[in-house]
Formats: structure tokens, C-alpha cells, sequence
């Protein structure tokens, strides 16, 4: 059941964060303003495109802010003229600080998309995959001026599926978040949270992903190389150079094979896979994507092109 006292300002602008809007409106908490990222030129016209989060506001009738920073102080003054009782924060984009974080009665909270204190920063879900994590979740957390360190309120926990790509983790993710937001506040409206602090030492940095590193190093081991194909899917997506041209890979896994003598060299090439020499391992891609077409998969691919004994890049 909703707690109709509680006046909610939500505050998010990709698809993480709209499932998260989707599912508090679906359980009719009141939710009394949305604030998300102004519109962005999106797309090959460049055109100004609302947030996912603005347009699901919009189908309900939400009112919708979008400063461009807090540093205004109309902005912050706006945001205290409606009395929050609590701020939920997913995947917003904008610094917070200590004057917005003070407005709502119940402070903000945050839904992170990893096992704080484990990968605070911008790309949780694809470093945790680059790792080789075998597990991540999410952690509702009380905001504070730091870099994800607040305080832990709630925590939900999920397995990383073998060669699962960062879009498909996600979606899980995502659903996963709105899920543990909505225990929270059951937590909240009981008086039953129990903050735990975080452990500073145990903290790692999610880095911003990089265009260059999507770049396929074939001195690595397979293993490194299938979770970097895997981080790395839907954006900026693995890729690797045959002769002058960019090859992409979209999915791959690390295969018990007797590996070439030359990293990046292709073994073989059939309808279960294309093998690469390398480091260590062998790399089997199994969907790819030649610069100007589709993406397709291994038969699809080797019925076009002949790689077998080429050296990749």
C-alpha cells in the first residue's frame, strides 16, 4: 500500500531510472515532481529529445523541472517550495549538494546499481563485468556530499550470468532496483532501516567508460577478452582491425582450445564459432559486424567473408 503522506520527488534521466518512476507510480506513491537532465540532441538529426524519464513524467501527467545545475540558487529555492518528504535519486546525472541534499524531510536516497561499497562511480555494471565478478546488485543508499558513500539502507543481490552482455545485466538491474527502492520505503514507513556504514577500504572507482578502450588487446587472455566484449555490449561496443577495417564484436566467450602461435591469429571459422589465438586461450566470436552492415552471427558471417588464417589486430 502507498504512503499517500509522503510527497515524493524523483529525480532520473536514463531507462534505469524510469523503471524505477515506473514501478513507484504503478504502487501510487505520490510522486509530486520529477527532475531529470534537459533535453539532449539525440540521433542523426541532432534533435532535442527528452529523457526517458521526462517522457513516462509526461504520459502522467507529472510536473517536470530540468535545471541544468543546482548552482542557481532559484533552482534550489524551486525545489524547496515543494516540500519533499523524500528525494529518490536514480542515475540522475547532476551533483546534488549539501543544500538540495538537506530539503526533504527524509533526506535522498539513491538506487546504485552495484554491491556498495564495491564500484561507486559512473559505470558500475561494466566494470563489474571487466572484472570478472561472479555477483552485483543494487544498494539503496542515503545520499551524502561524497561519491556513493553514504550510508547502505537496502540491498538486493544477483549472480552474473556467464558471457551476460552489460545491456542484458542492466535490464535485470533495473528491475532489480525499482524492486528494492519499494522494500526500502516498506523499510522506511516502519521505522525499520538500519544504516550500515561503508567500509572505505573495500571501496573501487567505476570509471566513465572510454571509446578507446573497446580496442581488443589479442596478447590477453581469452577470458579478459570475452568479459570485455561482454562489458562493453550495448556501448561502445569490442571491436578489432582486419587489414584497414574496424571490426566490431558483440559476443564472444573464452573456449578450451589449443591456441595458434600468434595472438590475434584466426584458427578457425565455422558455423559454431569464429576461434582466435590468444595470449592465453581461445576466443570464439559468435556475433559480429563488418563497418556499414548489419550484425550477424558466425555462419551468417563466414558465408560472406573468408577469415580463416588471418591475423586480427
Amino acid at each position: 500500500m502507498a504512503d499517500e503522506s509522503l510527497d515524493i520527488i524523483f529525480a532520473g534521466t536514463p531507462e534505469f531510472a524510469a523503471e524505477a518512476l515506473r514501478q513507484l507510480l504503478t504502487k501510487g506513491f505520490n510522486v509530486v515532481a520529477v527532475y531529470t537532465q534537459p533535453d539532449r540532441p539525440a540521433g542523426r538529426g541532432r534533435k532535442l529529445t527528452a529523457s526517458p524519464v521526462k517522457e513516462l513524467a509526461l504520459e502522467h501527467g507529472l510536473p517536470v523541472y530540468q535545471p541544468e545545475s543546482f548552482k542557481d540558487e532559484s533552482a534550489v529555492t524551486e525545489l524547496t517550495e515543494l516540500k519533499p518528504g523524500l528525494m529518490i535519486v536514480a542515475a540522475y546525472g547532476l551533483l546534488l549538494p549539501p543544500s538540495v541534499l538537506e530539503i526533504p524531510t527524509h533526506g535522498c536516497i539513491n538506487i546504485h546499481a552495484s554491491l556498495l561499497p564495491r564500484w561507486r562511480g559512473a559505470a558500475p555494471i561494466q566494470r563489474a563485468i571487466l572484472a570478472g565478478d561472479a555477483e552485483t546488485g543494487i544498494t539503496i543508499m542515503q545520499m551524502n556530499e561524497g561519491l556513493d558513500t553514504g550510508a547502505m539502507l537496502h540491498k538486493r543481490v544477483i549472480p552474473i550470468n556467464p558471457a551476460e552482455s552489460a545491456g542484458a545485466l542492466h535490464d535485470r538491474l533495473a528491475l532489480l532496483g525499482g524492486e528494492a527502492m519499494l522494500e526500502a520505503l516498506d523499510m522506511l514507513r516502519s521505522d525499520s532501516l538500519k544504516p550500515e556504514e561503508q567500509n572505505d577500504d573495500e571501496a573501487c572507482y567505476a570509471a566513465k567508460l572510454k571509446k578507446d578502450e573497446a580496442q581488443i588487446d589479442w596478447n590477453r587472455s581469452a577470458e579478459q577478452i570475452a568479459r570485455q566484449v561482454a562489458a562493453f555490449n550495448p556501448w561502445p561496443v569490442a571491436q578489432t582491425t582486419w587489414g584497414d577495417k574496424a571490426l566490431r564484436i558483440w559476443q564472444a566467450i573464452a573456449v578450451n582450445e589449443l591456441a595458434g602461435k600468434t595472438a590475434g591469429e584466426v584458427i578457425s571459422a565455422n558455423k559454431s564459432g569464429i576461434d582466435v589465438s590468444c595470449g592465453a586461450g581461445v576466443l570464439r566470436i559468435t556475433e559480429l559486424q563488418m563497418p556499414g552492415k548489419k550484425r550477424v552471427d558466425a555462419a551468417s558471417f563466414i558465408n560472406a567473408y573468408t577469415i580463416s588464417g588471418v591475423t586480427l589486430s
